[in-house]
């Protein structure tokens, strides 16, 4: 069992700042999936942060990072650089889902206000 789910996603998709630990567990898809859909926003915060510390890096497929910053909008929804940082993934990765990331951006800024 991998120690935490930055761990298991290092092994799974591999980590272009250093290497991806030898643990000889499978690394199904769906076992990463499942766990990121239970883990807090810590953990899933901490999977974003150390395989993709910059929008336009890591190798952590987008399809995963969207779902993730989801869930962690889903845990904290009041949180102004949550709300920006999801937007600006969303931004960096293709346009059809630029109006999401307007939105997210909009209720960041209305945070802040208010």
């Amino acid at each position: 069992m991998h120690s935490t789910l930055a761990e298991h996603a290092r092994c799974r998709y591999g980590d272009e700042y250093g290497p991806a630990p030898e643990c000889g567990l499978d690394h199904g898809e769906h076992s990463f999936v499942e766990e990121l859909t239970f883990a807090d926003a810590d953990s899933v915060l901490a999977v974003l942060c150390e395989l993709c510390p910059h929008v336009v890096d890591g190798y952590l497929p987008v399809w995963i990072r969207n779902p993730a910053y989801r869930l962690v909008l889903l845990q904290r929804p009041d949180e102004p650089a949550l709300l920006r940082a999801a937007a600006e993934n969303l931004w960096m990765h293709g346009p059809d889902r630029d109006h999401i990331a307007a939105d997210l951006k909009r209720r960041a800024d209305a945070l802040e206000v208010g």
